[in-house]
């Protein structure tokens, strides 16, 4: 009988966080979330209802559901990419994005550890969907919700055996992530949120397609 999968270390990942690393990550996040995350949230609300957000019964179709979602992900990819890909120039860098990458090697908590600026910067591409198509309340808790497990999963330095990657071929999953954190500000590419397709139309995946190429041929040569 065949043996069970088992979750498995990104390739990327070649060290460890230290306890106190972690807990600082823990800090951090509790006092951004109360700080920024929860004033927002606050904030906009009154937003979302003039767009037309619903919470009463019925609940819509599955098929408005799921397509909304998928319209979702879509545009966030596309609006991440760019803020995103523009966080890593030099001065950007330097003043709000350095603060995520001070995890060279990720973990699931480390997805939302940003500087405040960055949180409410690429936040917009996350609201932005719900916003244009004033969804029901369900539709907006189950895409933040799934947003959420994405992004953790996508830091999580681990490639399970359910993640996604291994079904949908357009989806990058935490291998892709992991290397855009091991490798120089000015040469990490991968800047998409979920997909690789951004990635690949505007060649900035071209270092890390050739570093699995490489990776590939070692392994068959063990």
């Amino acid at each position: 009988m065949a043996a069970p999968m088992s979750a498995i270390d990104s390739a990327w990942q070649k060290k460890s966080n230290t306890s106190a690393y972690q807990n600082r990550c823990v800090l951090r996040l509790i006092l951004y979330h109360v700080c920024v995350n929860l004033p927002v949230m606050i904030f906009s609300y009154p937003a979302f209802k003039f767009m037309g957000l619903r919470s009463s019964l019925p609940l819509p179709h599955w098929s408005v559901v799921v397509s909304q979602v998928l319209f979702y992900f879509v545009l966030e990819d596309f609006i991440f990419y760019w803020g995103h890909r523009a966080l890593h120039t030099k001065w950007l860098y330097k003043h709000v994005h350095s603060v995520h990458h001070e995890y060279a090697t990720p973990f699931g908590l480390t997805s939302e550890y940003a500087h405040p600026a960055e949180i409410l910067f690429l936040g917009f591409a996350t609201v932005v969907g719900p916003a244009l198509t004033g969804p029901h309340l369900f539709t907006l808790w189950l895409w933040m919700v799934l947003r959420v497990l994405e992004t953790v999963e996508a830091h999580s330095g681990y490639h399970f055996p359910w993640s996604p990657s291994n079904f949908l071929p357009l989806y990058g999953g935490s291998d892709f992530h992991d290397y855009h954190h091991r490798v120089l500000y000015t040469k990490s590419g991968n800047y998409a949120s979920t997909f690789v397709y951004m990635d690949w139309l505007f060649g900035t995946d071209k270092d890390y397609r050739k570093a699995k190429t490489i990776e590939e041929k070692e392994g068959k040569n063990l």
